[in-house]
């Protein structure tokens, strides 16, 4: 029996017509062929998860507490992992207590929550020129309307933000930013930047969200307060100030689990729309995660995934001045996992130059898929995260290969966008 050729014509909600899938997750089909080095996705190295240590928590918790692992739990997370997050932020200089942290399903979870709770359609978030696709994606799911503010080598020009809210006819209602070692940029915003951001919002009453998934991962230099830490000494602030992390990038993304900060009122809101969205985040996941860190082995292995970290940043930023000397202009970050860099001939499209790349068997993203408007087509965010040391150098090799047959290959000497 044959079946008819028929495609039904969904009046799919309006929220998603003009919504891209993501340029990261579709690259990575391509990761996964065989020869492929992939400089694309931020996953951790595979070779830094706990494997054994995972292992034990998990028989621990089977052991010891099967019941309440398997069990639904509280919206808000399960009091022995929000115990230990209390802790963990004890050590990124944030004293925090208990019922102040809201786990959820990832730090992205974190993020839609935010955008649930304060946005409505055609509210005005603010974000870094360039900043996280995923966050944009999220925002422009509620239908929110985009600001960009430049940065630079020290973050978020607060200075243009300063400019842009005297001036503007409709407030914003939140800044999002990645202050420490942010993707793509891989930028840190200064401790001047921090506070008068904070001031800002103040003076404003504009609600500014810190998103830390990599803050843990420093290379070089001195660690800087959490925004959430240096609101305290600014009178106000901690009324216009939240603070999303995760474990993803220093544990394991596989276990989903993230966590937020908010003042009383907006957590409130957050915990009743996560009871909407999934009703809390996996209990397993949640018992494992706070017996693992309860066992201090996270703190025990820090310093070698840093150090494991930062032997890849300085593996990316010496095969680019092997294999690329005087082609791109980039600050190589003091942690982190990303390195952005632009073109220094601007009429490089970065989009063009990756379908070079792929029959070189290496990837990476085009910096374009990084902003909400007005992208620059010449920058390229480069992932030093997960390949190694070796495969960095020989994926700049390719790079610099693709560089050339576009070259070759344009009429012009340039490749354009399709």
């Amino acid at each position: 029996m044959n079946t008819p050729n028929y495609q039904a014509a969904y009046n799919v909600a309006t929220r998603m017509r003009n919504v891209s899938s993501s340029a990261i997750r579709d690259l990575l089909k391509h990761a996964a062929e065989p020869g492929m080095i992939s400089l694309a996705g931020g996953l951790p190295a595979p070779d830094l998860f706990d494997f054994e240590g995972l292992a034990k928590a998990s028989a621990d918790v089977m052991r010891d507490a099967p019941v309440s692992a398997l069990q639904y739990g509280v919206t808000a997370g399960q009091p022995d992992l929000r115990k230990a997050l209390v802790e963990l932020m004890n050590t990124r200089g944030a004293a925090v207590d208990a019922n102040d942290i809201v786990v959820t399903t990832g730090s992205q979870q974190g993020i839609d929550l935010m955008a649930r709770v304060m946005l409505d359609k055609d509210d005005i978030v603010c974000i870094e020129r360039p900043s996280y696709l995923a966050a944009i994606q999220t925002f422009a799911l509620s239908e929110a309307k985009f600001v960009g503010v430049e940065v630079d080598d020290h973050g978020m020009d607060v200075d243009a933000l300063e400019k842009m809210l005297d001036t503007c006819a409709v407030k914003p209602k939140m800044i999002y930013t990645v202050a420490t070692f942010a993707n793509p940029s891989g930028a840190t915003m200064s401790l001047a930047r921090r506070k008068k951001l904070l001031q800002l919002a103040v003076k404003h009453e504009v609600f500014v969200v810190e998103d830390d998934p990599y803050g843990e991962l420093r290379s070089r230099g001195d660690s800087l307060p959490p925004l959430i830490t240096i609101a305290k000494e600014i009178p106000g602030a901690t009324a216009w100030c939240g603070y999303v992390s995760t474990l993803s990038k220093i544990l394991s993304p596989g276990f989903r689990i993230g966590w937020m900060i908010l003042p009383a009122a907006l957590r409130n809101y957050a915990e009743i729309a996560k009871q909407g969205m999934d009703l809390h985040t996996s209990t397993f996941t949640q018992a494992v995660a706070a017996r693992y860190l309860e066992s201090g082995r996270l703190y025990e292995r820090l310093p070698s995934i840093r150090a494991s970290y930062k032997e890849r940043n300085e593996a990316l930023a010496d095969a680019l001045k092997r294999h690329l000397a005087g082609a791109l202009t980039y600050v190589q970050p003091d942690g982190g996992m990303f390195l952005w860099a632009k073109w220094c001939d601007t009429k490089i499209n970065s989009a063009a130059l990756l379908k070079f790349a792929l029959p070189e068997k290496m990837i990476f993203v085009p910096g374009e898929h990084f902003y909400a408007d007005q992208p620059l087509h010449h920058s390229i965010r480069l992932s030093f995260a997960t390949p190694t040391p070796k495969q960095l150098d020989e994926g700049i090799r390719r790079l610099a290969v693709a560089v050339a047959k576009m070259r070759i290959s344009s009429t012009d000497g340039i490749a354009q966008a399709a």
